[in-house]
């Protein structure tokens, strides 16, 4: 029988901590999209970035460490990948549902970690990723057509995913908390202008700001809170493995809480998807892999 101290029991909660990040990442993904009609993806994405820049500052306090100017680089082009992805994400939700904008954002990463790996069976997952790309794109006169545009904001964010965890990577022999807390403010510094020329002083609202938080928290907060524990209980491959399940996550939130309905076909596009992220894990050993780990979005 496992004691709480047993390896089982580790890995148990190591799992439940997981899926928790991951459903609350998607809870708050989706509650963010209900803010579009107040202050728009630009707005929502402000409040989000703003106010995890300032819980991170007061928790890590990162002006303690020092920071030279190499560091300083690198935390720079980490806040502006970071920035990237959370604003074009967003700016895809506008349009295209939840699921699809995960799918598709999803497949940046994924190439970075075949493309790290160069094994045979990559193309396979190559085969799958382009089939489910395939399946979904529906005939134009379609009513399940999707929004191009919302489509390209997706992919332009998965390639920023992609540059995080390179970017991410430079960051290694810096402090994790000043790392994450400097490259999150970063991310809002930049967001904001785009945030105020869209909403305005509809982002003093405050109703609007406490709603804000709440992304901010179910977003930001508790997924990496969550995650610190996983990260601690459970192998990498395995963490990457259940992380495969995300896109799959928010196209479940997507219907529950958005009533974002799929066709048959957007779901077996997803589930290629899926399937070629979780062979990708199950057979490469690569770093760029086990960085996937580290979700942004």
């Amino acid at each position: 029988m496992s004691t709480p101290s047993s390896p089982t029991y580790s890995q148990t909660l190591g799992v439940i901590a997981l899926i928790g990040s991951m459903a609350s990442l998607c809870i708050g993904t989706s509650f963010a999209k209900s803010l579009f009609s107040e202050v728009g993806a630009q707005g929502t994405t402000t409040y989000r970035l703003a106010f995890s820049a300032l819980i991170l500052c007061c928790i890590w306090r990162p002006w303690r460490f020092k920071l030279n100017r190499k560091d300083a680089l690198s935390i720079l082009l980490y806040g502006l990948s970071l920035a990237s992805i959370n604003f074009l994400f967003y700016m895809s939700l506008r349009t295209i549902p939840l699921g699809i904008a995960i799918a598709i954002e999803f497949i940046g990463p994924l190439s970075l970690a075949i493309y790290s790996s160069r094994k045979k069976i990559d193309f396979l997952w190559i085969a799958m990723v382009a089939a489910g790309l395939y399946m979904l794109i529906p005939e134009q006169d379609s009513l399940t057509a999707l929004d191009p545009v919302g489509v390209a904001y997706a992919a332009i964010a998965g390639v920023g995913w992609a540059l995080y965890i390179i970017f991410g990577q430079r960051t290694r022999n810096i402090h994790p908390g000043q790392a994450s807390s400097l490259g999150i403010t970063v991310s809002a510094l930049v967001v904001l202008p785009f945030g105020i020329g869209h909403a305005g002083t509809d982002l003093l609202n405050p109703s609007l700001m406490l709603l804000g938080i709440g992304v901010a928290i179910l977003s930001s907060a508790i997924p990496y809170s969550l995650e610190m524990i996983s990260l601690r209980a459970l192998p990498r491959k395995t963490m990457s493995i259940l992380l495969s399940l995300e896109p799959a996550m928010g196209a479940v939130a997507g219907v529950i809480l958005l009533h974002e309905f799929l066709s048959f076909a957007q779901w077996l596009a997803i589930a290629f998807i899926v399937s070629a992220s979780i062979g990708c894990a199950m057979t490469s050993r690569s770093p760029m892999r086990d960085e996937m780990e580290k979700n942004p979005a």
